[in-house]
This record gives structure tokens, C-alpha cells and sequence, in this order.
């Protein structure tokens, strides 16, 4: 069971429910992944609105990791979830909540958690 003091959230993928947390070893891997040079430039870029598949992949995979689960980005990509394209975006919104807190997620005027917005 997921343990929200940690940072961590917990998902249905591929029919298993399932843990993730971006702990300080997955955000250094984020960082490495996505060409970001330190954490503020991370949050930064997740503040940013726009979400990529393949950074959605990388967050789902390092917070898989990071909460104990053996899996590649390559496994990551193939794991189905109920509710499709908009499920995976609210996943990874979810989890970048629960790492950075809601203001990295929400709109510029306080409203919801919103990967996907323009900004």
C-alpha cells in the first residue's frame, strides 16, 4: 500500500496494482533522462505544462524504480491502463503531485493538477 508521506501513489498497470515514488535516485535518473541539470530545472520543466509520451514513460518508469519495481522504460511503454491516453496523463500528474507538491502540476491560477495545459 501506497504511503503518501513518502511521495508515493499507487496505480493499476498492466492488471497489478502497483506503487510508485520518485525518490532522489529516480528524480537524479529524470534528470539525467530528460536533459535537466539539476532539480530545479526538473520541476521547472514539469511546471512548463506539456508532457511528451516519452517523458511520461521516463516518469512512470523511474517511479516505478524508485518504489522497488525491476522494470525498463521499454516495459513501461507496453503496460497497459484502464482509461487510456488521458489515465497515463493523470498518472504521472498524480505522481509529480505527490513529489513536488500540487503547485508544480496546477495551473498558474491554482486550479487543478494539468500536465497537458499550454503554458
Amino acid at each position: 500500500m501506497a504511503n503518501p508521506l513518502r511521495g508515493e501513489i499507487s496505480a493499476r498497470l498492466g492488471g497489478r496494482d502497483l506503487t510508485l515514488c520518485l525518490t532522489l535516485g529516480a528524480l537524479a535518473e529524470l534528470e539525467a533522462a530528460l536533459g535537466a541539470g539539476d532539480l530545479m530545472a526538473l520541476a521547472a520543466r514539469f511546471e512548463a505544462g506539456r508532457l511528451s509520451s516519452r517523458e511520461a514513460i521516463a516518469i512512470i518508469g523511474a517511479g516505478l524504480r524508485g518504489a522497488g519495481h525491476e522494470i525498463t522504460d521499454a516495459e513501461v511503454a507496453r503496460l497497459p491502463i484502464d482509461g487510456g491516453a488521458a489515465a497515463y496523463v493523470g498518472l504521472v500528474a498524480d505522481l509529480l503531485e505527490a513529489t513536488f507538491g500540487a503547485a508544480s502540476t496546477a495551473d498558474p491560477d491554482g486550479g487543478a493538477p494539468n500536465p497537458t495545459a499550454a503554458g
